[in-house]
């Protein structure tokens, strides 16, 4: 299917139509309540000072929020504490088992955690907005001018609690995009958030170029060399290992099933962008500290985690690699998947059932997961070398990357499912047509 049968068939599937209009509904909502500013902070004051807190973890933050912090809006939080708290609902499986059994239950058990993830997340948010609203207290601009007006506890608890109402509706606003629209409504806030930026980058840099500050042959250049970044990680985000699993025939009743042959797909990067995610907020932690805490010792500790020196291009790509094998190890357990296709009469070629399939898995897992976090160590850590060494003009974060490249194919997979899912039906539609 071509560019222009795709588009035809979008504008004949009435349900594909409405489900778009409700995702584009949904961001231009999202849109809008990134700028509502939230209650007693100066926002001229406080976008002044943000701007020196770029290599902090506000400044990384400010991306995921589609630049709803560097405003302080409602929705200054944005998705993060949802995020969070998602993901220790699934490190927490590791510790106790019966939150593990939540997800073996079906859509019951989904609720379950859906239902406890909502209040981690109004504990994460209370806590991040009273720990900002402390932190915004004690803060003025180079110029002196104080960044709250009013400070006191009820400065504190009104702010905790606006951004906690911002986050979960946030939350509830991409619940009924993933619900009534197209894609994971979640995931395409944090996409659109990370967009929103492209444009004012691809505009500064053209006003670099117009001054001569930027030659227009340097930008072309780099826009090649980012156009092969961007395949490159398409490339590696759709790689996988595909292990075959033949299925005996058994008599069920009066009907012999299996005897098929199928595969089992193992993804390069298992761990996905948590790895990034981790050891970004791990490293921007000393920055962010020494901006609220003038103590000589975080002043200094933070000089060190500089994103253009070599330690902390290697300390952060160390801690890639131990979060992508820490979190594949939590994602994907060997034993369960050997366990299940011993149950359902399944087996690899040359292998057998029950704990040699579990050691033969376990060993590709190793292997590939080492690809896939050298990968993300790679592209985590090339922005900052073009950056910092070929001075580009503007910033693209390894994780932004990540997150919009994963988003997008995971849109066009979705998409394509429908158009796939409606030539179907017209398929058997014709065919009992024929055969009356």
């Amino acid at each position: 299917m071509n560019g222009k049968e795709g588009l035809l068939s979008l504008a004949n599937i009435p349900e594909l139509k409405r489900r778009l209009f409700y995702l584009f509904l949904g961001l231009a909502i999202y849109r809008f309540a990134v700028h509502i500013p939230a209650p007693g902070v100066n926002s001229e004051a406080f976008f002044e000072l943000f701007q020196r807190a770029g290599g902090t973890l506000f400044g990384f933050l400010d991306i995921f929020s589609g630049g709803a912090l560097r405003r302080f809006s409602v929705c200054a939080l944005g998705v993060m504490p949802y995020i969070s708290a998602s993901i220790i609902m699934q490190l927490l499986t590791v510790v106790f088992p019966n939150i593990k059994e939540y997800y073996k239950e079906g859509p019951e058990g989904r609720r379950k955690i859906a239902y406890y993830t909502r209040y981690l997340t109004v504990v994460i948010c209370l806590i991040q907005g009273f720990g900002m609203a402390v932190g915004l207290e004690r803060m003025t601009t180079p110029s002196g001018l104080p960044i709250v007006a009013e400070p006191g506890m009820t400065f504190r608890i009104l702010t905790a609690l606006t951004l906690t109402a911002g986050t979960l509706f946030l939350v509830w606003l991409g619940e009924q995009m993933t619900e009534h629209g197209i894609g994971n409504g979640i995931s395409m806030i944090i996409f659109s958030g990370i967009v929103a930026g492209i444009f004012p980058a691809i505009a500064r840099s053209l006003k670099f170029v117009q001054t001569g500050e930027f030659s227009f042959f340097a930008l072309l250049l780099i826009l090649v060399l980012l156009f092969g970044i961007l395949a490159f990680t398409c490339f590696m985000e759709l790689a996988q290992r595909r292990i075959p699993v033949h299925y005996a025939r058994r008599q069920v009743g009066r009907q012999l099933i299996g005897g098929q042959t199928s595969y089992l797909p193992l993804k390069v990067n298992t761990s996905g962008v948590i790895p990034p995610i981790f050891a970004s907020s791990v490293l921007m932690f000393p920055a962010t500290v020494a901006s609220f805490v003038p103590i000589s010792f975080f002043q200094e500790l933070s000089k060190i985690f500089i994103p253009s020196s070599l330690f902390y291009n290697l300390l952060f790509a160390a801690l890639i690699i131990f979060f992508a094998y820490f979190y594949t190890a939590v994602i994907f357990n060997p034993k369960e998947v050997a366990d299940n296709l011993k149950k359902w009469g399944g087996f690899i070629p040359g292998i057998r059932p029950g704990r040699q399939t579990e050691e033969f898995l376990e060993k590709v897992l190793t292997r590939i997961t080492a690809i896939g976090a050298i990968y993300l160590a790679f592209i985590c850590i090339l922005p900052n070398f073009l950056v910092f060494n070929l001075n580009i003009p503007f910033y693209f974060g390894g994780t932004s990357l990540l997150i919009v490249v994963g988003v997008a194919l995971d849109l066009i997979g979705q998409i394509e499912a429908h158009l796939l899912s409606r030539q179907y039906e017209a398929f058997i539609k014709h065919t009992k047509l024929k055969t009356k």
